[in-house]
């Protein structure tokens, strides 16, 4: 069996301390203060980089924290002109749940991927999402089988924490506009030969929807928050 697209929300991607510097200037405290979210809203500083290299699945690496545009996106959709948070994320999820290895290179499916980003270094944790594309060998030998997902968005909710934060102090957002949002779905897989299946799947997202703005993605957790 062709080995699958690995889950975005597989990966315990460890966020440095100056996002997480950022979102406490911004009172969202209480997310912190969550166990399975102690490590939100931080970015790939260099401590990150040196302490926490990706994992074996890993892609991050210096040459795609900035994917080429001339490399085209392949299958990956452009991001929607969506000023809601809970629509975008909804949108993001799905986006980030599909692939095609028969028509998109995984450097297409990077620079797709980098569309949907928010242009703002000081809230962006590009880490955290090209992280989730397999390396170089993997996507060959899912490309050998024609390997293809698409995905079923479910629901898409702002967990309760976050609901509480704003409803403590619901001026805090207005710095940086970063929403928290958690995805539910379905991925179906399939590749050659008639082989494929489906499962559950969930992600936590981070997004920035300022006023008057399309909203972009920001960062993806290293756990779902319900």
């Amino acid at each position: 069996m062709p080995k699958r697209f690995p889950s975005l929300s597989g990966y315990g991607v460890t966020w440095s301390a100056n996002m997480r510097v950022a979102i406490v200037a911004l009172a969202i405290t209480a997310l912190l203060a969550l166990a399975a979210t102690t490590a939100w809203f931080s970015g790939r500083g260099k401590h990150h980089q040196s302490a926490n290299p990706p994992s074996q699945n890993s892609s991050s690496s210096p040459s795609e924290a900035a994917p080429k545009p001339a490399a085209g996106s392949g299958s990956v959709p452009k991001p929607p002109q969506i000023a809601e948070p809970v629509a975008f994320a909804k949108a993001a999820a799905q986006m980030l749940w599909s692939y095609d290895t028969r028509d998109t290179t995984r450097d297409q499916q990077l620079a797709g991927m980098q569309t949907w980003m928010t242009k703002e270094s000081k809230y962006v944790d590009w880490a955290s999402v090209s992280g989730q594309v397999p390396d170089p060998l993997l996507w060959s030998r899912m490309a050998d089988q024609n390997q293809h997902a698409s995905a079923t968005v479910t629901e898409g909710h702002y967990p309760g924490a976050f609901k509480q934060a704003l409803a403590e102090d619901p001026s805090a957002i207005t710095e940086a506009y970063v929403y928290v949002v958690t995805v539910n779905g379905k991925q179906q897989i399939a590749w050659k030969k008639g082989g494929g299946g489906s499962e559950e799947r969930a992600v936590t997202l981070a997004v920035q929807c300022r006023p008057n703005h399309d909203c972009r993605l920001a960062a993806l957790a290293p756990s779902v928050t319900q």
